[in-house]
């Protein structure tokens, strides 16, 4: 089954003869001639309509036999906003395949964490998506593959076991029946290069002990690279994560992950990720984690039509490619909300690397031990299930706050709660809310940072407040700005942030970053059990 009948194919065609960037990594097209798949930006000759056929996913153009375009590169492509935004479980189980659930678990463990059958969730996503589960995540597989050839010189057997596969027979079968070509083939005939056609540009991958592995990471312009660097880079865990500046700009942004580091650059139509790890299994879910913590799959369109019919159109207009900055792990940005309630970004820093050095674990031996930032990223933030069992006293912690983090940590430990995606966002947002310490205003701080809800709401956010009053923006308006009420809230904080005189920035904080926390509540706003004050 394909997905035809949910694309209007009148509005994919007219996309694909403008080759409309808006539209990139939303549909495929496949041509019937030649049994290639492309990208709607593909630089190729539009082809005529009676050989094209459309599809949603990029899995269902290769269930139906045809290969990824060379020129246009469909594994660059950002992935569709559309899941985010109706957070539903065919969009959770996508979620859940990018980490490498479906790999590590296959179906059936998918399923469990979806809470519903395989038969089910087999049926949800042929209609959806027009290919089965195994199927989506086969094709991911194979096209990060294709990217690790064409861009590094990563030896192919690595490729394989970095892009997911369990042998270099499955491997070398599963290229050869999807594209018809063995892997070396594919290096022979490109050569490890950086560029892909149109939009691609050059990105010089490459792999080697001393710079670690090298990928492009694409993105819908426009695109504020700066914001969200910026907003991570005042919020760096000791220890942790670290960043380097280049003037006034955020120039790299490091942080530990099993078995290494990666770090993230910005450059002029993608973001750079190297990735420093013995780990190279986990790659997938890398990228995946490292796109969702820069929200490299949003689309500004969307939500410029939206917001730019509304009192905040000023905003939009003047900043047009903010994004909301995303989190690495749902627990940590959970842990982060807590722990930031009614105190400073510095002194919110200073708790958590504390909370790190106490209960986290060495991120293993980096290939570059010699970096500065192999230096300063040494160590893992702690999981749920070391968390629930840390001595968290003598940290500057009140007894109160300590109890809700516990709490925290056993609610995820024992999979009530689930933060990486497979919960429902309402119904995870619910949960959390019963946990004592946890009110409306952190649950929905970490809808908006770990869940991914592109709708979620600080209500009664006391920046938000100020500057709605200041702007002259009735609190009522907000429910004018669905479904992107979270970019609402990112531009009405930003807003904030650039008024925020040079006089208030701290010794210890970067010109840019001196403002509040995002979303500190006010005293009042907080129930009597979200904290305690002495």
């Amino acid at each position: 089954m394909t997905t035809t009948r949910q694309l209007d194919f009148d509005a994919c065609y007219l996309a694909v003869s403008a080759r409309d960037s808006r539209f990139d990594g939303r549909f495929y097209t496949a041509v019937t001639t030649t049994g290639i798949y492309c990208r709607p930006i593909c630089p190729a000759r539009t082809p005529g309509r009676a050989n094209v056929r459309f599809y949603r996913h990029a899995a269902a153009a290769e269930a139906a036999g045809f290969r990824p375009c060379r020129r246009c590169r469909p594994e660059l492509s950002p992935g569709d906003p559309g899941w985010d935004v109706r957070a539903d479980l065919v969009g959770r189980a996508l979620r859940l395949i990018d980490d490498g659930v479906a790999d590590d678990s296959g179906v059936a463990g998918l399923a469990r964490r979806l809470h519903v059958t395989e038969r089910h969730l087999h049926r949800l996503f042929a209609a959806e998506l027009g290919a089965g589960p195994l199927a989506v995540a086969r094709t991911r597989r194979l096209l990060l593959a294709k990217q690790l050839l064409t861009e590094t010189t990563l030896p192919i057997t690595d490729v394989a076991f970095a892009a997911g596969f369990g042998s270099v027979r499955q491997f070398n079968a599963a290229m050869k029946e999807s594209y018809g070509f063995a892997p070396g083939e594919l290096r022979k005939g490109n050569g490890p290069v950086g560029g892909g056609g149109h939009g691609g540009g050059q990105g010089g991958g490459h792999c080697s002990p001393a710079s670690g592995l090298t990928l492009r990471l694409g993105h819908r312009r426009p695109y504020d690279a700066q914001s969200v660097l910026r907003f991570l880079a005042a919020r760096v865990i000791p220890g942790v994560e670290a960043v380097r500046w280049a003037g006034a700009d955020v120039a790299a942004y490091t942080r530990a992950v099993p078995g290494g580091s990666i770090t993230l650059r910005p450059a002029a139509d993608h973001v750079r990720l190297t990735v420093r790890t013995t780990e190279a299994h986990r790659l997938s879910p890398l990228v995946a984690r490292c796109r969702r913590l820069l929200d490299l799959d949003a689309d500004p369109g969307a939500v410029r039509e939206i917001l730019g019919r509304t009192s905040l159109a000023p905003l939009v207009e003047a900043r047009p490619g903010l994004r909301v900055p995303g989190a690495y792990d749902g627990f940590e940005a959970a842990v982060r909300a807590v722990v930031g309630q009614q105190i400073s970004v510095a002194g919110a820093r200073t708790l958590l690397g504390r909370i790190a050095a106490r209960a986290g674990v060495p991120a293993v031996t980096d290939p570059n031990p010699s970096s500065e930032a192999a230096n300063e990223t040494a160590l893992l933030f702690p999981t749920a299930d070391r968390l629930a069992g840390a001595d968290l006293h003598g940290l500057g912690l009140t007894t109160r706050r300590t109890a809700t983090i516990r709490a925290l940590a056993e609610e995820v430990a024992s999979g009530e709660i689930d933060l990486d995606g497979a919960g429902d966002p309402a119904d995870t947002t619910a949960r959390l809310l019963a946990i004592p310490g946890i009110g409306p205003w952190t649950a929905s701080y970490i809808a908006l940072r770990a869940l991914r809800d592109p709708d979620a709401w600080p209500e009664g956010d006391l920046v938000l407040r100020r500057t709605m009053d200041r702007l002259g923006i009735m609190a009522g308006e907000s429910e004018e700005w669905r479904p992107w009420r979270a970019y609402a809230a990112v531009h009405l904080w930003s807003h904030t942030a650039q008024r925020t005189p040079a006089s208030a920035l701290t010794p210890d904080t970067h010109p840019g970053t001196g403002q509040p926390e995002p979303g500190t509540p006010t005293k009042a706003q907080l129930q009597p059990k979200d904290t305690t004050w002495t």
